[in-house]
């Protein structure tokens, strides 16, 4: 079993652990009671930020307070529509904690367990719902970012070290979906999706060359232009050659290997989550910020949609949201939608609390309502034995919420 550890944003010193024992007040607890934190703050000791704006401050640690009484303060309605998406009486749950950049959450629907990705730690963790357990799941995992599941059940990785798309067969192989385009390595896959016609869409932005996700470029490349970073330290003798040769992209694989760039870096840059509507009428292609070895601005953090045309081709391209909530921009990275059409995205607000979490639109790009949590997310999926649960893969962190919908589409 997994200790369950309490959110806390900060290391406490040892005069306030000890001030918190003496008041009988858990070690680690996540939030300071206001008067301890106005306290600590006329006496110039450090001050906690609190993990969301809730009131009182909430406690996400399996001994924390119950804090919903018929729906769960830190799902806000922005807009009625999403009274109907919202479950009355689901709190939002942290199911596990201990990962050191928690990304992209699959759901398997036969054996009833959610797969997501560690990546520094370079290895997938597995969530049980009959009991909870969660364990490593596969390591290492060549530093895989998203996950998901295709319609015959088989996971998909992309794989940030190896700069490529996998896919675990039901025999127990592997088969490598895409690594190449044109005869040029490909940069880190991030995110990929299925489609009912057997092809896989992905995204291929830089963020998978650091040594933190990773590896840097061979010497030269972009992301290591002066060559005194050595990109072999710590892999296996097979990798640490390759270079940033592409632009960043997103592409289709179809039935038989082939690969297509779909959308140039003209169109969106740096892009990152992937997802298409219920009826894969229309693409969403979040562009993320600008990653390593980037020489062009990078994304600026929004979402956009296109058409898709019945040769697979798109159009029509158009920003769909900047994620500016309440002058606030809650970056978006991972993106699922329901059944309705509805777009659930997840958040990253930086410093700004109570904004960071998830954010759900409308298919017209209008905002209709909010999932506070602690901690950045990055990144969200359907899954459940009725794909009515909401699970959040934040930062360091697993968090769930069960909401009155489903999801669109497997893992």
């Amino acid at each position: 079993m997994v200790q369950q550890i309490p959110v806390s944003a900060f290391d406490a010193p040892s005069t306030r652990r000890r001030l918190l024992r003496n008041m009988g007040v858990a070690a680690g607890a996540a939030i300071l009671a206001p008067s301890i934190v106005r306290a600590q703050a006329k006496s110039g000791g450090p001050v906690a930020p609190p993990s969301t704006v809730t009131q009182p401050p909430r406690d996400f640690s399996a001994n924390g307070a119950p804090t919903t009484y018929f729906t769960d303060p830190d799902v806000l309605t922005v807009e009625p529509a999403f009274d109907g998406l919202r479950q009355p009486n689901a709190p939002i749950q942290r199911l596990w904690t201990g990962a050191l950049w928690s990304e992209g959450p699959a759901w398997n629907s036969v054996g009833r367990f959610l797969v997501w990705s560690d990546i520094p730690n370079n290895r997938q963790l597995r969530y049980l719902e009959d009991d909870g357990h969660v364990s490593v799941f596969r390591m290492p995992s060549n530093n895989s970012n998203g996950n998901t599941f295709d319609y015959a059940g088989r996971q998909l990785s992309c794989e940030h070290l190896t700069r490529r798309v996998v896919r675990y067969e039901l025999d127990g192989s592997t088969t490598i979906i895409a690594a190449m385009y044109n005869g040029k390595r490909l940069n880190s896959p991030n995110d990929v999706v299925p489609h009912t016609d057997g092809s896989y869409w992905f995204t291929d932005p830089p963020y998978g060359a650091q040594f933190y996700e990773g590896t840097v470029d061979a010497a030269g490349g972009p992301a290591n232009k002066a060559g005194r970073l050595n990109s072999r330290l710590g892999q296996p003798p097979e990798l640490g050659s390759y270079k940033r040769e592409l632009p960043t992209a997103v592409y289709r694989v179809d039935k038989g290997g082939a690969i297509t760039q779909v959308v140039g870096e003209d169109q969106v840059p740096d892009p990152n989550g992937i997802c298409f509507s219920p009826d894969f009428k229309k693409l969403y292609v979040i562009s993320t910020g600008q990653g390593p070895g980037d020489t062009g601005a990078g994304g600026k953090g929004d979402m956009y949609v296109f058409d898709v045309g019945s040769d697979n081709k798109l159009s029509k391209g158009k920003l769909f949201s900047d994620f500016m909530v309440d002058g606030v921009k809650c970056g978006p990275d991972g993106v699922r939608a329901d059944v309705d059409g509805n777009l659930w995205c997840s958040s990253n607000a930086g410093r700004a609390v109570g904004y960071s979490g998830v954010t759900v639109w409308t298919p017209q790009g209008q905002l209709i309502g909010r999932i506070r949590l602690p901690e950045i997310c990055g990144n969200v999926c359907f899954g459940g034995p009725k794909r009515n649960r909401l699970f959040m893969a934040a930062s360091q962190s697993l968090y769930a919420v069960y909401t009155g919908t489903q999801g669109a589409a497997p893992g």
